[in-house]
Parts: C-alpha cells; structure tokens; sequence
C-alpha cells in the first residue's frame, strides 16, 4: 500500500511538471503565427509634424508575412507544435495510469464492493465500474 502511495505521488508530480512545460509551451507559441497588435501612439503639436511623423513611420514599418519567414524559423515552430502535441498525449496517458492507481487503491481498502453488470452501468464504459455498499460510520 505503502509504495503504491508512492507510485501515485512520482506519477501526480510528472502529471504537474507535464503541465506547466505545456502551459510555458502554450505561452511561447501563442502569438507566433498571427500579427501583433500593438498600437504606437505618436504626439505631434502641428499637423505638418504630425504628416512628417506618420509618413516616417510608415517607411521604417515592414508588413511581416508568413512567406517572409525564413524556413529554419518555420521548422523551429513546426518541431515546437509537434512537440507540444507529444506532451499532451503524454499528459492524457500519465493521467490514465493515474486514474488506474488510485481504482487500484480504492478497491484495496475495507469495505464492501461489488461490480456493477452491463444492465445496470449508466454511462458504459470499456472499464469494469464498482459500486461500495453503505457501510454504517460509528
């Protein structure tokens, strides 16, 4: 019992640490493929200056488009998207095998369990579903 305790707690710990490479992943790769859109406010005291800013401005700013991108870059991206696919795939697999462990658990403590038949599932499953009979608290 002891060290299935332990197993579940390496596997919660892999679980969260899986979490946060996706969630900084995520964060990473969240803005790469669209424009950004920030605004740059410019002050002028006369619409001459005003004109003369704006069309300086325009000059020094390039459209950036996804054909401009240089092709190391687009398999820098495509690798970190294949790589944020296996992490979640991995994230839903370590959460199975979590899932498993703590029925595992459950089902060895006291108590009275039966496993529920085919007619009396609500939501069928591929998984065997236990029901624990009421047992009187002292």
């Amino acid at each position: 019992m002891l060290m299935k305790t332990q197993d579940m707690g390496y596997i919660l710990q892999k679980i969260q640490s899986e979490r946060n490479k996706i969630e900084r992943l995520t964060a990473s790769l969240h803005s790469i493929d669209k424009q950004p859109v920030n605004k740059h406010v410019l002050f002028a005291e006369e619409r001459e200056e005003a004109k003369e800013l704006e069309s300086q401005y325009q000059k020094s700013k390039i459209p950036f488009t996804s054909e401009d991108i240089p092709a190391g870059i687009k398999r820098k991206t495509a690798q970190s998207y294949q790589e944020l696919e296996a992490r979640r795939s991995r994230l839903n697999q370590l959460e199975k095998i979590y899932m498993d462990m703590a029925m595992q658990k459950e089902l060895q403590k006291k108590g009275r369990k039966r496993k529920l038949g085919e007619d009396e599932i609500v939501c069928p499953t591929s998984k065997p579903v236990y029901k624990w009979c009421a047992e009187r608290k002292r």
